[in-house]
Order: structure tokens, then sequence, then C-alpha cells
């Protein structure tokens, strides 16, 4: 049976004997002013209530219910002068629970009276407090009021925090900036506190700036480039190169962050609050120190402090620096990477080429330390005309190239003279950057610093003996190089090359002669001075009138009254014999001709001159076959 005043049996109570003597009238007055009595209260609200008692386990309240609710002390550690007759706000969880007891709390009522605090924040911009719980990544956790918030690291401060553990524990005043209500997060800002305070001080401190003012401010940040230093709520950058009159690498070298530092303003920009600080300009200019008896020809000692690709910087004192440039650290007048001769951080001796103290620059020179190679009184003979070197190619051109003898002393090679033999068209297909070459010494100009030289007069002019070899009417074998329009590049014996044209390249069978053939060709034309040969395929197989250099020189071979056909072939042999006579290595070949032509008699040579071009052309290669033999 439920115990609800308007479920009560009033008449069976009247039984009883209790209430006897009230009219129903005064009975229903009675139960009204006892229901009001009684507040109306609702779940999940908040709602402020009396101590009425405290015990060892609970808080008893009252909160003009029917019935007091009890919350655990536990919830008023924060509370500890907790005594009857304070008031509280606690949270209505449910007005009855199975033993009919009424459910409170005073936790929930703290966050929920905290969550309507921080909402009334956001909106109205209002200042609240909390504590920092415990650092997490990229900021702090606080508790405000038993709500956590999230307070990022760069909301802590105007300046940058390296260290967030040192919050932990503390107090700390913040706004509120976001809620996401979805995930109950909340983001607050302490730095918006401290702009505005320093708004203020912002701008006193640039009403009253002035260029040559000096301020002592705090490093806040470092970059590569240079620092940010807080003059008190304003920031300025101290550029790298005005921290110190030497040359740094990095501010760190010098300077540490929170360091105090005494600095000197050098320029502003009241619209774009931009300030520009020196530190070095607050100690004298080194070169103003730079001592008097350092002059041109002075030796000065340093140490590297850069190196460019034109030259490399000398430090003599903090301050004050020399270039070196590259044409200076070497005699030589190839011109090379400055990191062949020097390394950033050498210690280094050099000589003072110019000075200008007023525009405070001066040039060094590293090679005006050793003697000039040119200049030297052995010159003249240890390169005179005719000695012999090995030199370095240092350059390549497409007429020649520049070969280094030693430090300083360059000389050209033509590139007519590194081969007797081969026409060489570029420098590269014969030697490589970098390699050794042996010459003689061809010219020498000391006043003009030139040497020509040549690598092809190490040895004699084979062309002397060629001459007798590649007569005029003799049939070599060869083989084909290269072939165009012009005509074909012909490989002779004896590592020479010979040139056919178009016409000189028809086979007996009309087909054309192609590259890559080894076939028998006869000279038609030789030139000693122009280091020349013309051959001839076709003239293997077939009767052709002789060039005119040919026709002269077999006029003047042929005696008067002789046949011309008669004696040609006579001529020939003879040319031939004296060739392989004046050639050492083909002696054994000239002993085995004697010999055949003893056997063979005259008679036969002579009619042999006469057979057709497939008998000539039959000979030709017998003879070709011997020479390569041989």
């Amino acid at each position: 049976m439920s115990n609800s005043p308007e479920n009560f049996d009033w008449d069976k109570f009247e039984s009883q004997g209790f209430g006897s003597g009230y009219s129903k009238a005064e009975k229903a007055e009675m139960e009204k002013m006892y229901d009001d009595t009684l507040t109306t209260v609702q779940e999940q609200e908040v709602v402020k209530g009396i101590v009425v008692g405290i015990t060892d386990r609970d808080v008893i309240l009252n909160i003009g219910f029917k019935s007091d609710g009890l919350v655990a002390v536990s919830e008023f550690r924060d509370l500890p002068e907790l005594k009857v007759g304070d008031e509280v706000e606690v949270f209505i969880e449910d007005q009855e629970d199975p033993n009919g007891q009424l459910i409170l709390s005073r936790k929930k009522a703290k966050i929920v009276s905290a969550w309507a605090r921080i909402y009334d924040a956001l909106e109205n911009d209002n200042v609240l407090e909390g504590v920092v719980k415990r650092r997490t990544k990229g900021g702090l956790i606080m508790d405000i009021h038993g709500v956590e918030a999230f307070l990022p690291g760069s909301q802590i401060d105007v300046k940058p925090i390296r260290d967030f553990d040192v919050f932990v524990g503390k107090k700390m005043e913040v706004k509120v900036v976001k809620i996401n209500a979805a995930f109950d997060n909340v983001v607050v800002s302490h730095k918006v506190l401290i702009e505005k305070d320093l708004e203020q001080q912002r701008a006193a401190i640039l009403n009253n700036l002035e260029k040559g003012q000096v301020l002592e401010g705090v490093i806040k940040n470092m970059t590569n480039f240079g620092v940010f230093i807080d003059l008190g709520g304003v920031d300025g950058l101290l550029h790298i190169t005005d921290i110190s009159w030497g040359r740094i690498n990095h501010p760190e070298e010098v300077l540490q962050l929170d360091q105090k530092v005494n600095i000197v303003v050098l320029d502003f920009d009241e619209d774009k609050k931009r300030i520009s600080l020196g530190m070095k300009q607050l100690t004298p200019h080194p070169w103003d120190a730079l001592p008097a008896e350092i002059e041109v020809g002075s030796r000065v000692k340093g140490k590297i402090v850069n190196v460019a690709d034109y030259g490399a910087f000398l430090e003599l004192m903090p301050g004050v620096e020399g270039l070196i440039h590259v044409s200076e650290m070497s005699w030589s007048q190839h011109l090379r990477n400055p990191q062949d001769f020097i390394k950033q951080g050498d210690e280094v001796e050099a000589v003072v080429l110019t000075l200008d103290r007023e525009e405070r620059k001066m040039s060094l020179g590293i090679k005006q330390l050793t003697e000039d190679p040119w200049t030297k009184e052995d010159v003249l003979t240890k390169y005179a005309i005719g000695t012999k070197h090995t030199g370095i190619v240092r350059n390549l051109t497409n007429f020649g190239l520049f070969l280094e003898l030693e430090e300083g002393v360059d000389g050209l090679v033509h590139v007519s003279d590194l081969s007797w033999t081969k026409k060489i068209k570029h420098p590269s297909e014969f030697v490589k950057v970098g390699e050794n070459l042996d010459v003689v010494v061809l010219e020498l100009d000391v006043p003009n610093r030139r040497l020509a030289l040549g690598h092809k007069q190490l040895e004699e002019n084979p062309w002397d003996t060629f001459e007798s070899v590649f007569n005029i009417g003799s049939v070599h074998k060869a083989t084909v190089l290269e072939k165009s329009d012009r005509g074909a590049t012909l490989e002779l014996p004896y590592g020479i090359e010979g040139f056919t044209f178009p016409k000189g390249l028809t086979k007996e069978d009309g087909s054309q002669v192609e590259a890559g053939d080894t076939l028998e060709f006869r000279v038609t034309e030789f030139s000693k001075e122009d280091r020349k040969i013309i051959l001839s395929h076709t003239a293997t197989h077939t009767e052709v009138e002789p060039s005119p250099r040919a026709a002269k020189a077999t006029k003047k071979a042929v005696p008067a009254g002789e046949k011309k056909e008669a004696r040609a072939p006579k001529v020939q042999k003879e040319a031939d014999r004296s060739t392989l006579g004046d050639l050492d290595a083909l002696s054994a070949l000239k002993e085995q001709m004697l010999e055949n032509e003893k056997e063979a008699g005259v008679k036969k040579l002579e009619a042999a001159a006469a057979k057709k071009a497939k008998d000539t052309d039959t000979e030709g290669e017998a003879s070709s076959e011997e020479e390569n033999n041989a």
C-alpha cells in the first residue's frame, strides 16, 4: 500500500481514534498545508541544500524535500571547514531509490555548475581560473571547477615555451576560446590575457623608440639568419650579420635562448612594427684597431672563414677579412676550384696585395709566397728548344691542348703536333684531361710566358720513309674505315691513313666498296708535305689515266727513246725494291723478292706489265699479302 497522502485511508485512521473531531473540510485544509511545506524537486537538476548533519561517512543535507539526502564525505574534500548550517549545491540524481532514500551528488553538481560557467565565460568573454593538472602532447590539461580543459602550448604565453612541466600544479587565469559540445572538449588560452596587457606596453615602446637607442631585451627565438629579441612586449630582429664583427655561421655560436642582451636600435617601421637591432655596433670596428705596420707586401696569418667559387676569405682578426682570389692561389694559369687549394678552417699565411683602410677592403695572395717559375734564372736552360719533358693535360681545345709542366708553367701542343700518321680532328681522340704526356719544346717565349710543345717530334718523321714505300702506282691492302659522299678513309699499313675519291671505289664486278671492306688499292697521289696519300681500288683492275702529279713523276723517270709501256713495270719493281731495302723490318721480304726476280727473269716482268687488268689485279693482291706478312 502506498504511503502517499492521496491514498491515505482517513476513515480507517479515524476509527482508531486519531484525528477524530476534524471535519472533512478541515482535514482537506490541513492536508493542503502539509503539502505546501514540501518542496517540489526535479531530477537531474542542481539545488541548494543545508547541512543538517555530518557523520564519518556521509553529509546529511536538507533540500526542503520530504526526506533528507546523503552525500559521501569524500565529495567535500575541498571544503575541510564544512559544518552544520552551511549551504552547498548538490545534484539530484534520484528522488527515491529502492529504499526510499533521496540520492544527491555534489561532484555532479560541481560539473554542471562548471559547464554553466564555461558557457557563460565564452559568451560574455569572462576570465576563469583553473589549476594545471598535467602536461600532454602539445600543451597542458587544466582543471576548471572539475572540468578538464586543453591549453595549447602556443596559447600559454606570447613567447615560445620550451618547458611545459614548470606550469604543472600552478593556478592560471584563462579565457575560453572554443567548446566542442559533442565531445565535451574545452580549449582555453592564457596568451590572450597577456596580449591585452602588452598592447599598452607596445604602444608606449613604439612611441618612444628612436634610432640609436640602446635597449635591454631577452632572446626568445633563434633562427639560422638571426635572433628575435623581446623588448618588453615588442619583438625586434637581430640579424646574424649584426651580432658580431667577426663571421659566424649560426647565432647559437655566441648567444643562447633566454639570455639578456644589450642592443641598439638600427631601424624601425611604425606601420609594420618591424624593429631592426644591432649588437656589434656597441663595440668599436676592428678595422680601426688594425696595426699600422700592416701594408701592401706584408705577410699576414689568419683562418679561412669562407670558401666561394671565386676565392676564399681569410680572417686576420674578428671583423677584419681579406679576399684571396683563386687566381692568386697558384702560379698556374688554369683557374681551378678554390677547394683544390684551401679548406674552411685552415690556418693560412698570405701576402697583402691591396689595402684600403677607408673602404675596409683587403686583397691577399698565396702564390706570392713562392717564386714565379717564369722569373727563375734556369728557365731558359730548363725549357730550351729541344728539351724533353712530361706534363699533365689540363685543358683541351679544338686547336690543341694545354700541358702543365710545373705549377705556373704551361705549354700548348697543337693538334697537328700530336701524331705523324693519324689525322686527329680533336685532341680528345688522342689524350684525356689529367693524363700525362711526353713532349719536346718547339718554341720558348719567356717575356710572354709561352711555350710551344710537340709530341710527335719525339719520333723521327716516318713520311721520309713512306715516300719510298707508298710511291705512285704501288698497290697496298687497306681497310675502309669510313665512307661518305666525298669518298672513303682507308687504314694503310704502318698505322697511317689514306683517302679514296668516290670514283676509286668501284669493284671489278661493278659493285661499290663499303665500309669495313679490306681490298687492294693503288697509290695515285702522294704528298709528304701535306701528309696525304690518295689511292684507288678501281685503278687495280682498270687502265686509268694517272693524276697530273703521277704523270709528271712518271715522265721524269722514263729515259729518252724508251717506251712508257715497256718501262713502267721495271720502274715500279725497282721502286718497290728500293723501298723494301730502306725498311729494316722488311729486309727478309726484300731478299725473297730478289730471289723471285732472278728466277722469273726480266722478260716475265715485262710481260706481266702488258697483261690485262685482271692479271694486274691478281699480282697486286699477291704483293699486298707479302707486305702484310712482313
